[in-house]
């Protein structure tokens, strides 16, 4: 992806004979023979190394590199050495045996920009600050305490959900019924979910929801392009020329804007009133007033941890969402034995509630089932070693950043029977979760860097997911004939590259 995105920039294009250049003399300067051990690594190109190799869809890429050469290989993607692991076994070296030396994040230049110099949770270098955001991330809205609080808010936004969905059909005739862009839909509920819980009636204002789906798809895209930067450090002060730093922070702005005036119309609003609301912004403003916290808590802190939470925790839910009602479509004897679980147990009821949830047993089969198939995070974020180790017999340098092909793993036929097919039953009596301790099914990571959105996300999906089946049949639109197209595209997140148009049809 890395290299066709360099060789769709004309400025790139232009600027090709200087790095060459310029690179052919770093190399001549360092070429030194190792006597160390290193993984074993594909043919590769002078300079570029293996950016050629990447293609449009990394994981898939990777995955057949990892067939030929092995689940453990060196990849050198422009000047970074790279080590990608395909196995649960060597995942589980990396993220339990040497959790800590593979802590940390490598430098990425989008997210620099964005996210205040990186002062946020997710892409912040392991350490001391790193700790202190994920604590207050956690502890203030991620933890089961917290999600817990939140249930009469995503039971509210589900119900607006299914109401929406209702008023469509309702409004179309019988003859022709209206498909509806499940995509768009999904995400603009996620958004909601997330607005609310993390906002409060700041989420209400007019116009809101739009303009943070535009900031955050475009956070998105900018994460995964191509910077001359993140691949070429020595030649950093080229990746300006591309046109990506100006995009950069001209969507840093956006959100600058944005949240310094919530922050301050929230502050002058708590200034005038001593009754304050229990949403996540909220909580912040208050910690920075707390001597015990242990860290100086700034609005800049506050802003990039806000940022993580919309763009993570939106496009994470909605693609889980989008490719489970794919696959139900897909296979409707799945689709109705699900839908005879919930009926049977919400039977009588206008919607289902979160405490009929825990007797769904196929209900979380299904979704886990999508997590494997579906991973909304592939390749997981990329971790960079902070010493160097031995994996499998194999040194591993200091600085060396770290890809797990989490996609591959689950789809390893040594682990998994029947690999590439949509089988919730392979999760029913079985002990497997995806709470980071089984290495063949990590959807969320695992170790010190587990994502902390896991039970946030995951309730938001289930209750999401059991109302849609409960409350409508579900067709394709006339005018589609065939399968669902199930070509993914791939940035931070892997989501449909179509979006997904269903017709709903009422139960009741």
């Amino acid at each position: 992806m890395a290299f066709e995105l360099l060789l769709n920039s004309p400025t790139l294009l232009l600027l090709l004979p200087l790095v060459l250049l310029l690179l052919s003399i770093r190399l001549v300067s360092s070429n030194k023979r190792s006597s160390v051990r290193l993984p074993p690594s594909p043919w590769k190109l002078p300079l570029i190394g293996n950016l050629h190799q990447m293609g449009s869809l990394p994981h898939r890429s990777l995955d057949k590199l990892a067939k030929k050469h092995g689940p453990i290989m060196l990849l050198k993607l422009g000047q970074v050495p790279t080590l990608v692991v395909t196995s649960s076994k060597l995942a589980r070296e990396i993220l339990k045996t040497h959790d800590l030396i593979f802590a940390s994040r490598p430098h990425l230049k989008a997210a620099h920009i964005i996210l205040y110099g990186k002062m946020d949770m997710a892409f912040a270098p392991y350490g001391e600050h790193w700790r202190q955001m994920r604590k207050i991330a956690v502890t203030n809205l991620l933890s089961m305490r917290r999600v817990q609080s939140f249930q009469a808010v995503r039971e509210m936004e589900v119900a607006h959900l299914m109401d929406k969905i209702s008023q469509s059909s309702s409004s179309s005739s019988s003859s022709s019924k209206k498909a509806l862009n499940m995509s768009h839909l999904l995400f603009c509920f996620t958004n909601n979910m997330l607005c609310r819980a993390i906002l409060g009636d700041f989420s209400k204002q007019e116009g809101m929801n739009e303009i943070f789906q535009e900031m955050i798809e475009e956070t998105m895209a900018l994460l995964c392009c191509f910077n001359m930067e993140d691949y070429f450090p020595s030649l950093g002060w080229l990746s300006s020329l591309s046109g990506l730093d100006e995009r950069a922070k001209r969507n840093f702005i956006k959100w600058d804007g944005i949240l310094s005036q919530m922050i301050k119309e929230r502050t002058d609003e708590n200034d005038r009133n001593d009754q304050k609301d229990d949403d996540f912004v909220d909580i912040l403003l208050s910690l920075k007033k707390d001597p015990n916290l242990g860290t100086n808590l700034t609005n800049e802190h506050i802003k990039a941890l806000l940022v993580d939470m919309f763009a993570a925790g939106t496009d994470t839910s909605y693609i889980v969402l989008e490719w489970g009602m794919a696959e139900l479509i897909r296979n409707p004897n799945i689709m109705k034995k699900l839908q005879d679980e919930v009926k049977r147990i919400a039977s009588g009821k206008s919607m289902v509630n979160e405490h009929d949830l825990g007797e769904m047993h196929y209900l979380k089969a299904v979704i886990k089932e999508i997590l494997r198939l579906h991973p909304p995070g592939p390749l997981l974020l990329p971790r960079e070693s902070m010493d160097s180790c031995q994996l499998e017999g194999y040194e591993i340098p200091n600085k060396t950043r770290v890809i797990i092909n989490f996609w591959a793993i689950a789809r390893d036929p040594k682990v998994w029977e029947k690999p590439n097919e949509f089988i919730p039953e392979r999760f029913l009596n079985n002990p497997i979760d995806f709470k980071g301790q089984n290495y063949e099914y990590i959807p969320f990571g695992s170790g010190r860097r587990i994502c902390p959105g896991m039970h946030f996300g995951v309730s938001t999906v289930e209750l999401t997911l059991a109302n849609l089946v409960y409350r409508f049949d579900w067709l394709l639109p006339d005018a589609l004939v065939g399968e669902v197209n199930m070509t993914e595209t791939l940035g931070v997140t892997m989501k449909m590259k179509n979006n997904l148009h269903l017709v709903p049809k009422p139960c009741f």
